[in-house]
């Protein structure tokens, strides 16, 4: 089976002043992850669409889908865990309670705040997972990388050529995720900032699926103005069909 995770248990604390979540602010005429979600619900191939929510949040989330008229039986919402880590796993340990997970289910995991996902990308999500089970989505560094662990001076200048940045959707094998990530130490998990870094800190490879640049992640206040202005280009461009 084909799962979908969308991650929306984040508080939005670098969105600066605002009342709730930065996943529930309003791009256009609706929520972030409204946008989001209909980007996945068109897609026929998932068995089931986990929304995962802070504990707070979750009759607020349940109430959006109602008044966007959201009504597609797969969408299951999840309440998250204490940190991402645990949000992520939320989908997977759902199936596992379940008894429903087979060795060769896999899952695509995306942040609800990258509500300008394609088609393309989950597709291509889904077709490299089922082969390699575990899948990233990057594009190309633009800018020179600079490291430097103090954050006073530079230790190393990477070769751009080799650089990327990472986006979303992550993919994985769902029974490998979970079995991957139960088997780490705690101070690995305590590192881990995403999906894929359990896969790194088990020597497990990694395929990797080409992103777009307009797959951005609504994090701060000019996110959120670039986004705004993407969708009223998007509004204008269709009413002058």
């Amino acid at each position: 089976m084909i799962y979908a995770e969308i991650l929306a248990g984040g508080i939005g604390s670098r969105m600066g002043n605002v009342n709730m979540p930065k996943q529930f602010l309003k791009l256009g005429d609706k929520p972030i992850i409204i946008h989001t979600i209909e980007k996945f619900v068109l897609n026929n191939r998932f068995e089931k669409i986990f929304v995962v929510v802070h504990p707070e949040w979750l009759a607020h989330a349940k109430s959006l889908l109602k008044t966007y008229s959201i009504k597609d039986e797969r969408i299951l919402i999840l309440s998250g865990g204490t940190d991402r880590n645990e949000s992520l796993l939320a989908g997977p340990r759902y199936l596992k309670e379940q008894g429903t997970l087979s060795a060769k289910d896999v899952i695509i995991t995306h942040d609800s705040v990258r509500p300008f996902i394609t088609h393309r990308i989950i597709e291509e999500n889904i077709e490299g997972v089922l082969e390699y089970d575990a899948v990233d989505t990057v594009i190309n560094a633009i800018d020179t990388i600079v490291a430097s662990t103090d954050g006073d001076f530079i230790e190393s200048i990477p070769n751009r050529d080799h650089m990327f940045q990472g986006q979303t959707p992550q993919s994985f094998n769902v029974e490998k995720l979970i079995n991957l990530y139960d088997n780490l130490s705690e101070e690995d998990k305590a590192i881990l900032s995403d999906g894929c870094k359990v896969f790194i800190l088990s020597g497990e490879k990694i395929k990797l699926v080409e992103g777009e640049v307009s797959n951005i992640k609504v994090t701060n206040p000019y996110d959120f103005n670039v986004a705004n202005h993407m969708i009223e280009g998007a509004t204008n461009d269709k009413s002058s069909l």
